[in-house]
């Protein structure tokens, strides 16, 4: 029984622990962008590429600094190796040998060692390299903001576009349910044909459809959004700004007047980074040929034992040092260097030509991203005309079926270009928000 008990404890104190945990969000889409260039997963992982290659720029710089090592090696000679003597040394006959073995069971040696690297080629260009290797990384993490700046648009917009589009059907159906409770009135009076009737139910059946459909469509949306923006989908999240808004905002059409400078392109810089990192392959390449000058100093103490007894007091410990110098000369490789500078040469020149092709590709990417936009802009300003003349259309049409003085073959029609004009505007501002931000995404703004 106690058992049966503690069970719906231990669930009420699991959902008051998730309860506690859920977080509550309120973000107008300027405020979603900024959470997200912090909180979004791709963001922090790119950050983390940042410090990656921080701290691997100062492991190549470290390479050049002074190195200190040291260590204690021990050794038990259980078998001693033997070697051969005359053994008249010790009073033997002559022509005779003795087995002798030398050294004793037990040796110990505690060493130090400093190293510092004087001259290498090859260092200098890797120094040089780690700063091309950290610059990539910062422009990589520049790409992902870019990248998710334009991701946390769409999702806001998708978020907005399906809720103004439940805003629209809800009313529509709250119309045709009125008109239809009308007609249905009408008709058993004797007034009007059945079909009347059946078309109008038609039609309600369809919104219903439609508005359930973009229900399920908006929890989804807002599951993406949150994805977008670094926090759980179980958290609360409440968007601020409005659709209309948000498009009055956005249309600039100044913005696709401006002169464009490619060398703001993230991926333009990043073309021109690996062509940079081409250049210092090929440098290194070459360094390799020049020579190499380091310097060592070694000081340790060395021990002798044939019992394990090397920290008593009376144990003698003979200390060593010295210090030198290692010039490497690179003389001849049978042509492997050359081999290995041509490769980078022509490295080189790959990165060279996939920098144009970028440049290239960029600047027709501006273009269509440019009359994208404005397109988007005409089509918005289209779509509200059309709204307002299919929104008079419609009424007309619902004042004649009502008084008896169109089919509802008319009426039918009318509401299926005001439904499709709803939609096409709704879609027209989503379009201008959406091609504005790919616009930005190319001139980096």
């Amino acid at each position: 029984m106690k058992k049966l008990f503690l069970i719906p404890l231990f669930v009420f104190a699991v959902s008051a622990n998730a309860q506690d945990t859920k977080k509550s969000f309120s973000f107008s889409l300027e405020q979603a962008i900024n959470h997200a260039l912090t909180n979004n997963y791709s963001a922090i992982n790119a950050g983390r590429d940042i410090e990656v290659s921080k701290e691997k720029k100062w492991e190549t710089t470290a390479a050049g600094l002074p190195q200190i090592n040291a260590g204690v090696d021990f050794t038990n000679n259980f078998v001693l190796q033997k070697s051969v003597v005359p053994a008249e040394f010790f009073g033997g006959a002559p022509g005779t040998y003795a087995e002798v073995a030398f050294g004793t069971k037990y040796n110990m040696v505690a060493h130090s060692t400093l190293s510092q690297l004087i001259f290498d080629g090859s260092y200098i260009v890797a120094l040089q390299a780690s700063k091309t290797y950290l610059k990539y990384y910062q422009n990589a993490k520049q790409k992902t903001d870019v990248e998710i700046k334009e991701a946390v648009i769409n999702s806001y917009g998708n978020v907005l576009l399906a809720e103004e589009s439940i805003a629209i059907l809800e009313k529509n159906k709250a119309t045709l349910e009125k008109t239809l409770s009308d007609t249905n009135a009408t008709f058993k009076n004797g007034l009007i044909e059945e079909e009347s009737v059946e078309q109008l139910q038609i039609t309600l059946t369809s919104i219903n459809s439609t508005l359930n459909y973009n229900k399920r469509l908006v929890e989804v949306a807002y599951k993406m959004l949150k994805i977008t923006l670094g926090i759980t989908i179980e958290d609360d999240l409440t968007l601020t700004d409005k659709l209309d808004n948000l498009t009055a905002s956005n249309l600039d059409l100044t913005l696709a007047k401006t002169d464009f400078v490619i060398t703001n392109n993230v991926n333009y810089q990043m073309a021109l980074n690996f062509q940079e990192q081409r250049q210092l392959e090929l440098k290194l390449q070459k360094s390799k040929a020049l020579p190499s000058l380091s310097a060592n100093a070694n000081f340790g103490y060395t021990a002798y034992k044939d019992e394990f007894q090397f920290f008593t007091k009376n144990q003698n410990w003979f200390n060593y040092s010295n210090i030198g110098v290692n010039l490497n000369i690179p003389i001849f490789s049978s042509l492997a260097r050359s081999s290995r500078t041509q490769q980078a040469k022509i490295a080189l020149d790959q990165a060279t030509t996939q920098l144009s092709e970028t440049e290239q590709k960029i600047k027709l990417q501006y273009s269509a991203a440019k009359s994208d936009y404005e397109f988007s802009v005409e089509e918005y300003a289209t779509a509200k005309s059309n709204l307002n003349l299919v929104e008079r259309i419609e009424r007309k049409q619902q004042i004649k079926f009502t008084e008896g003085l169109s089919s509802s073959f008319d009426y039918n029609d009318a509401q299926r270009q005001l439904y499709t004009g709803q939609q096409n505007y709704l879609k027209s501002m989503v379009e201008v928000i959406n091609k504005k931000a790919a616009l930005e995404k190319i001139i980096n703004k």
